[in-house]
């Protein structure tokens, strides 16, 4: 394992798990440490003052790290995190920017309540996670950024095809079916509500090997909503799908300069972003 996934290893099952977050984050950080979960400050201080809180509200936690997968100075995790005995369960999915000793600087998540009916038996975190075809890594991001950036969000008339496997496409979003027709069926049921699911911007796409992950500014039913999509490919297809959403609160409860942005003034003249999410 690399210095900086065990960096990312360390923050979370030493720091969050057995409570030891202000030796960790001690330890991993590096000169600032900004912060995109929208309810933690940024810095060491801000971290340690969210953690205090945290466990000591949920004194047992149990964390997984199911998927773990590095880029250039980005490290990825997809885990799973049961609270107080399974009382409460999340599914989080993290990136984390490291400077040139992989010390962590910066840190985007989205994270959702785990869900135990899904529509394809699949659950949210179940399925293959190892690390295989690094000499497609490029060809994979790329065929990922054009479905997302002319497809999702330039909604550019290509079928689906060219991008997702029609023989065989796992999906792990709870109300999803398996399959084209599965994600066909879902969007149709949206716009039947007179609902829809709209991307608007995609912020970060990180990848390696057959796993790429993508963090997008979306609506979803009219909420601004961030979401990590998580792709895993074979032969140049994608054909498994996970997903992990949360919905984007008014800037006026950030403590931060939110889901994706770096730009300080939202904080001091938040009347110049828009009401949910930065223009950056």
């Amino acid at each position: 394992m690399s210095k900086k996934m065990a960096a990312v290893r360390r923050i979370y099952l030493d720091g969050i798990r057995d409570g030891q977050y202000r030796e960790a984050v001690e330890a991993t950080t590096g000169d600032r440490y900004t912060q995109h979960s929208t309810i933690v400050r940024d810095g060491r201080d801000g971290f340690n003052e969210f953690f205090e809180g945290l466990i000591e509200r949920n004194p047992t936690r149990e964390i997984e790290l199911v998927r773990m997968f590095e880029d250039g100075t980005y490290g990825f995790v997809h885990a799973d995190q049961s609270l107080n005995g399974g009382q409460d369960r999340w599914v989080t999915t993290d990136l984390f920017d490291t400077d040139d000793n992989d010390l962590l600087i910066e840190h985007w998540d989205v994270i959702s309540a785990f869900v135990d009916d899904t529509r394809s038996g699949r659950s949210q975190i179940d399925g293959p996670a190892e690390i295989t075809d690094l000499d497609r890594t490029d060809t994979n991001k790329e065929l990922v950024r054009t479905l997302i950036d002319h497809v999702l969000i330039a909604g550019q008339d290509r079928p689906l095809s060219e991008f997702i496997s029609t023989g065989h496409y796992a999906q792990h979003n709870p109300l999803v079916a398996d399959g084209l027709d599965g994600f066909g069926t879902f969007l149709g049921e949206l716009a039947s509500q007179g609902e829809a699911m709209t991307y608007r911007k995609l912020h970060k796409l990180v990848g390696q090997g057959n796993f790429v992950a993508t963090l997008c500014e979306m609506e979803l039913a009219g909420v601004p909503t961030a979401v990590f999509d998580i792709w895993r490919l074979e032969e140049g297809l994608i054909v498994e799908h996970w997903d992990n959403m949360e919905p984007i609160p008014p800037v006026d409860q950030w403590v931060n300069t939110g889901k994706f942005c770096t730009d300080p003034m939202l904080l001091i003249e938040p009347s110049k972003a828009r009401t949910h999410a930065p223009p950056c």
